[in-house]
């Protein structure tokens, strides 16, 4: 019995001492830890834009599809004018390396006024006669555009680029009156809106604000087709078979805009912790 009571005091004994010994000896360090590689699927090239500007729009010609009313001029001559716009436009690109990226884009091309005169000579009895016309009315588009641009490099954080897309139109004309200056006659037209092949050449300089923020200041030419009218009539009259056309609206529009880059941001691997629980 004793001899059991002494082993136990001596196992015990040991335990102790080697609890002491290995208290004093140094923890050594957690391996080190080397974070995975980032996977491609980490990388997203998409962003988001946003476009406010201004719309420096002209017309080429402005006249009724009834060609008899133009056949027995002796000459014909004609100037208008469009008044500035605002252009509000939202999009959708990829950056698809540091060269290379493209968006579409739905743009709104607020109302304008425009303005047409004619001056023109016809036969009268044996002698010459003259008549003026003046033509009003407003004008409005949407613009959907698919976009492609090269970035020209970088220097200080300035990235110059062009660019061009194409796409299509929409042009509504309202409010359209017609004028006879001489006689005061008066011809009117309904709203109305057509469809059209559009594009356009872009060139501009990008910021780059943050990285997920870059700021553009760009200049592009659109060449939006034409407009018609409603059918038109006399005052008090009936409708016309005839419309009037507004041929080759094009503008040299200026504008302000934002991208923002959707790349999902790097993670953060933080090391294991050097104590656990368990």
């Amino acid at each position: 019995m004793r001899s059991v009571k002494s082993l136990i005091v001596a196992g015990a004994a040991s335990l102790f001492c080697t609890a002491v010994v290995a208290a004093d000896m140094p923890i050594s360090p957690p391996p080190e830890y080397t974070p995975p590689p980032p996977s491609s699927s980490d990388f997203n090239g998409w962003y988001l834009r946003g476009d406010v500007g201004v719309s420096n729009q002209t017309i080429k010609d402005l006249r009724s599809t009834n060609a008899a009313l133009y056949t027995p001029l002796l000459s014909f001559d004609q100037t208008s004018s469009v008044n500035s716009g605002g252009i509000f436009d939202l999009g959708v690109g990829y950056q698809f390396n540091n060269w290379i990226r493209g968006d579409v884009t739905a743009q709104y091309r607020g109302k304008t006024n425009f303005f047409a005169t004619d001056l023109f000579t016809f036969p009268n009895a044996g002698l010459v006669g003259s008549g003026v016309d003046t033509y009003t009315g407003t004008k409005s588009e949407w613009l959907f555009l698919a976009n492609g641009y090269v970035d020209l490099g970088t220097w200080w954080n300035v990235t110059p680029f062009i660019g061009a897309g194409i796409g299509t139109s929409q042009v509504t004309i309202s409010n359209f009156v017609d004028t006879n200056t001489p006689v005061g006659g008066v011809n009117v037209a309904g709203s109305a809106s057509k469809w059209n092949f559009a594009w356009a050449g872009h060139a501009g300089l990008a910021y780059k604000l943050s990285p997920s923020a870059t700021l553009e200041l760009a200049y592009s030419y659109v060449d939006l087709g034409r407009g018609v009218t409603g059918n038109s009539h006399n005052f008090n009259a009936p409708l016309s078979p005839y419309v009037f056309e507004v041929k080759n609206i094009t503008s040299n529009d200026l504008k302000l805009g934002v991208r923002w880059n959707l790349e999902a941001p790097a993670p953060v691997y933080a090391p294991p912790p050097l104590i656990t629980k368990g």
